[in-house]
């Protein structure tokens, strides 16, 4: 290495201090805190029992972190595969021309504007039993009223917060593929065409291989997030037992100040369930990108 190189490189780290600090400082900062806390130090509380699992035992011994569990990836793992669906189906049909698809372009992304908060009154006004929907279908004369329409709110079954997930991460998807689309042309699909391959083939051989960077990259944000939402779940779900995060929030939010840690226990332990979850799928796709001599 020339010493032009390394005052390059040298320079280029000076550059990533001040990022590189906040995240180390206010993001593992936080996390430090988070973990000494689930683990008993509170000494702010009168409690500082450190080393004490007492609070995740009691977390992860108890039927409800199971439900709660498997109800936040439930509502996180439909959500990220069907915008994933609807979003590469998008990013395809962008690359087509057709009429009008310049205002198709601006108006696909109206989601990525609106709040999430905004997104479930949305839902609200449109779903709900007295909503939009049911009195559409009430007057077409499929019901007899509006309170017969089914329930899609407040149910286990999270239609709700799945229809809001979905309506808002779509676009994300749809501009993450759609954006890997353009960079690779279509030159290998009409190659494949013109050697007689199907549109299928042409699709799982030939397309998707390409756009896997832009899917995996999208769907490890969205997935994310939705295992960590609060607002949705809160909002539209069926009550107890909730989400972990619902749960970690209702301790907060207890007159008992010291649940407060339990509460910490709940977050560290949504933190290291997504963490070994994503960190599976990354190794699965790494192992993949390597199988097919990417590197």
């Amino acid at each position: 290495m020339t010493a032009r190189e390394r005052r390059t490189r040298i320079l280029q780290m000076l550059q990533l201090i001040p990022i590189l600090s906040v995240l180390v400082i206010l993001f593992g900062g936080a996390l430090v805190m988070a973990l000494l806390q689930s683990l008993g130090f509170a000494p702010w509380f009168g409690i500082n029992t450190f080393p004490d699992f007492s609070y995740f035992g009691s977390l992860w011994g108890s039927q409800t972190f199971w439900v709660s569990l498997w109800l936040t990836l439930y509502y996180a793992t439909v959500s990220t595969l069907l915008a994933l669906v609807f979003g590469t189906m998008l990013a395809l049909a962008l690359i087509k021309a057709f009429p009008g698809k310049w205002l198709y372009k601006y108006l696909y992304k109206l989601p990525l504007m609106i709040p999430y908060t905004v997104g479930i009154a949305l839902a609200v006004i449109m779903l709900s039993s007295g909503g939009v929907l049911s009195r559409i279908v009430a007057f077409a004369g499929l019901i007899d009223d509006p309170g017969q329409f089914p329930q899609i709110l407040k149910t286990h079954y999270g239609w709700g917060i799945i229809a809001v997930y979905v309506w808002k991460q779509t676009p994300f998807i749809t501009l993450a593929v759609y954006a890997v689309l353009l960079g690779i042309g279509r030159e290998t699909e009409e190659a494949a065409a013109i050697l007689g391959a199907r549109r299928g083939a042409i699709f799982f051989r030939v397309t998707l291989p390409q756009i896997l960077p832009g899917i995996v990259s999208s769907t490890l944000i969205c997935f994310a997030f939705n295992v960590g939402a609060f607002e949705a779940p809160f909002i539209l779900g069926g009550g107890f037992p909730d989400t972990l995060p619902v749960v970690a929030w209702r301790y907060f939010n207890d007159a008992d100040y010291t649940l407060q840690l339990q509460g910490m226990a709940t977050v560290v332990s949504i933190g290291i369930v997504a963490g070994v979850i994503l960190f599976a799928y990354l190794w699965v796709y790494r192992r993949y990108e390597r199988r097919m001599g990417r590197h």
